[in-house]
């Protein structure tokens, strides 16, 4: 909130520097930009106030600002992306009763249109991130990737056994009817041990609504289901079921494999695997917007004039790697 005020000032600064606008011309930074009984403010005084009070960030808000503006057009998604978190966040202020508006204000915005904007450059930032990324990508991690998490979709079928519990419970009854569901699914394995036809047990007993008249039948796509329910199906050989229950937040499985489909090649599937990648990186890397954003500033060789603020800013960069990468 304070930066945004901080960009103000030195934006006046700037121009009275200049000789821009209705500002009267200054030529040495030593003119009086303000002055009272006893006090006169020079140009270089209210500059070098600035500097000591975030200068180098509102510096480098500036000039990201103008690098993503270079590099990523406002396209319908970058409005689309605005639109919709103007909208969460008026809907989240409507909710706790309190005023947009006034908090716009507050945080030194002139109105929607220009919060839309600061939304429109984060947008733009999370797109330089991204392309940054992948132009670091190599050969060997979309080709691990690939091995580690494409496969061939599972056509499977399975009986869900969901314990009879709600919050009134305590955890004593919560425990029992865990077990009781177990057992159930127990005596499921034994019923397919002994011959009983799978589908048949699944229309009979599966808590599951959406495939139970189908007899347990669906298609297990990686991704689409919880890491236990894949990891089982997966572990399968094509017409084996499960001899223990399998237990996830839904309660307990009994699962089925019928077959496996044969796994999609890389070409087919590379851009897929580049988008995932990418976002699995940045997922677990906080420091790469900061890295993609001076690797971007680097481009449009980037030179700090003034020493003070280039410790800043340097110290600043520093302190953001550091500290993102240790947590």
């Amino acid at each position: 909130m304070e930066k945004k005020k901080l960009f103000a000032l030195v934006l006046v600064c700037t121009l009275m520097l200049t000789g821009c606008g209705k500002i009267a011309t200054l030529k040495n930074g030593e003119e009086v930009v303000a002055k009272l009984n006893g006090k006169s403010i020079t140009a270089e005084q209210l500059y070098d106030e600035l500097k000591s009070q975030g200068g180098a960030s509102v510096l480098t808000n500036m000039i990201d600002e103008f690098i993503v503006n270079k590099e990523i057009k406002t396209d319908d998604d970058a409005k689309s992306y605005a639109d919709s978190q103007l909208n969460s966040y008026k809907q989240s202020y409507k909710s706790y009763g309190q005023d947009f508006n006034a908090a716009l204000k507050s945080a030194g915005y002139s109105g929607e249109d220009d919060f839309k904007d600061a939304l429109i450059t984060e947008y733009k930032k999370q797109q330089v991130t991204e392309n940054y990324v992948k132009d670091e990508l190599t050969d060997s991690e979309i080709q691990k990737y690939y091995d580690d998490n494409i496969f061939g979709d599972i056509e499977a079928r399975h009986i869900l056994i969901s314990p009879n519990t709600d919050d009134d419970m305590s955890d004593e009854e919560k425990s029992k009817a865990e077990e009781k569901a177990k057992k159930e699914a127990e005596d499921i394995i034994k019923k397919l041990d002994d011959g009983e036809k799978f589908a048949d047990l699944a229309k009979e007993y599966s808590d599951d609504e959406g495939t139970a008249s189908k007899g347990g039948k669906l298609t297990v796509t990686y991704g689409s289901v919880v890491d236990e329910f894949w990891d089982a199906s997966n572990d399968l050989k094509d017409g084996e079921y499960t001899k223990e229950p399998v237990k996830t937040e839904y309660g307990y499985h009994v699962i089925y494999r019928i077959k496996q489909k044969e796994k999609p090649s890389l070409d087919d599937v590379r851009d897929d695997v580049i988008e995932d990648l990418t976002q699995e990186k940045i997922n677990n890397d906080t420091t790469l917007q900061t890295k993609a954003l001076v690797a971007l500033r680097k481009k449009y060789d980037l030179d700090i004039a003034d020493d003070e603020l280039k410790k800043s800013y340097d110290d600043s960069v520093n302190s953001a790697l550091t500290t993102s990468s240790s947590n």
